[in-house]
């Protein structure tokens, strides 16, 4: 058996593909299948963005094969775990869910670092290439926690 573990950003090229990343580096592949969606459809199909991909090249990762994919409602029956990266990309994702159970899988990915704060991961499409160190410095962080937790739970 495999726990799953969903990252979701907006467009799925720069935050939910380092996290999917990130976090999948700290688990054993036999035990847990991460992945990432984005709430928009813009980018199904399509690679990382390029400073997404050389971000995480410069930390030891590579994830130049992953493909943006849309988040579906079936995700919420396919995945055990699902952070979201934003508070928008919450409120997308908790309006498709059907049950309580649906619900209860979706967090604030940051909420790892600062309980009930809801601070959101920035987006760092527009910015400088610093917004992308800064947000694989965040999304580290937070999966070093979430890999804690889950591995304890899962031994």
């Amino acid at each position: 058996m495999s726990i799953k573990i969903l990252m979701v950003c907006l467009g799925n090229i720069c935050r939910s593909p380092l996290a999917e990343g990130i976090l999948a580096s700290k688990l054993p592949e036999k035990k847990f299948t991460v992945d990432s969606a984005g709430t928009g459809s813009w980018h199904i199909g399509h690679s990382p963005d390029e400073r997404s991909i050389a971000t995480a090249k410069k930390n030891g990762l590579n994830i130049s094969n992953q493909k943006g994919r849309q988040f579906a409602t079936t995700d919420f029956d396919t995945f055990d775990y699902i952070y979201v990266m934003d508070k928008s990309n919450f409120k997308d994702v908790i309006q498709l869910a059907k049950s309580f159970e649906h619900e209860s899988k979706v967090q604030l990915i940051l909420n790892e670092l600062f309980p009930n704060e809801n601070v959101d991961v920035p987006d760092p499409y527009y910015g400088s290439p610093d917004g992308f160190n800064s947000v694989y410095t965040m999304l580290d962080e937070a999966c070093d926690i979430i890999a804690e937790k889950l591995l304890e739970k899962y031994p």
